[in-house]
């Protein structure tokens, strides 16, 4: 799998758990994002309140060359068969420029879905697997990168053995060094990162350790047009 041209730095999506901002703000957010530099941009997903494929394909129409990915798509939102099916017709419909992050989440995220969460490894696994089984129709026959949310040494593991790569999130920079060592030099190393003073820092570290994308985070619960400003303000100090 060819690592998609992400740039070292994307932003994260200002994320809240009580609304959902305006389409056409987001529309406009991605733009700038897109003038500042930025390489991509990333979207959480919550079960029922947004469907993050959804967000992505409006996003992606609105910006000419930002790679977007998922930080994190729900396993359970969505059958694995159905979340490679429209991760296909994305990458179809804008090659080069999807990168799906998959994530095993939270024991109440699946009990919302009704269904039993398990034993994570093993739930990655199982899901990962069958993502690309036999369906009818077919998904179309497109390849972009699966990487999977691994903040512990054993589902950083699976995400070696199995994934196009991995997203460990909010770790130090000796952690980015062992996921590279883990993943070996070739598969996708995206790092979330949180936006403190020295982030500029920060992301030169996470860099220098191994990572091939930093993906910038606000605080949950920012306003979402004061947090595209601060992304915007932060851009030359982070992508210079």
């Amino acid at each position: 799998m060819t690592k998609p041209a992400l740039g070292p730095v994307g932003a994260l999506l200002p994320v809240s758990f009580t609304e959902l901002p305006p389409i056409d703000l987001q529309r406009e957010a991605v733009r700038r994002l897109e003038r500042a530099g930025y390489g991509a941009a990333w979207t959480n997903e919550v079960i029922g309140g947004k469907d993050a494929l959804v967000q992505l394909a409006v996003l992606l129409a609105e910006t000419e060359r930002m790679v977007f990915g998922t930080g994190i798509a729900n396993i359970w939102a969505r059958h694995p068969q159905t979340m490679h099916g429209a991760a296909t017709v994305l990458a179809q419909a804008f090659p080069g420029r999807l990168v799906l992050g998959l994530g095993v989440g939270y024991p109440e995220q699946a009990a919302s879905a009704g269904l039993e969460f398990g034993k994570p490894l093993a739930t990655m696994r199982d899901y990962y697997g069958r993502m690309t089984a036999e369906s009818r129709p077919p998904a179309p026959d497109v390849r972009y990168p699966r990487i999977i949310a691994a903040n512990g040494p054993k589902m950083l593991a699976l995400a070696a053995e199995i994934a196009d790569g991995a997203l460990p999130a909010w770790q130090p920079p000796t952690f980015t060094a062992q996921a590279r060592a883990a993943l070996g030099p070739d598969k996708l190393l995206v790092v979330g990162l949180p936006v403190t003073d020295d982030v500029a820092v920060q992301v030169r570290e996470h860099l220098d350790a191994g990572a091939d994308h930093v993906e910038l985070t606000l605080p949950i619960g920012t306003d979402f047009a004061t947090g595209i400003d601060q992304l915007v303000e932060l851009a030359p100090a982070v992508l210079g």
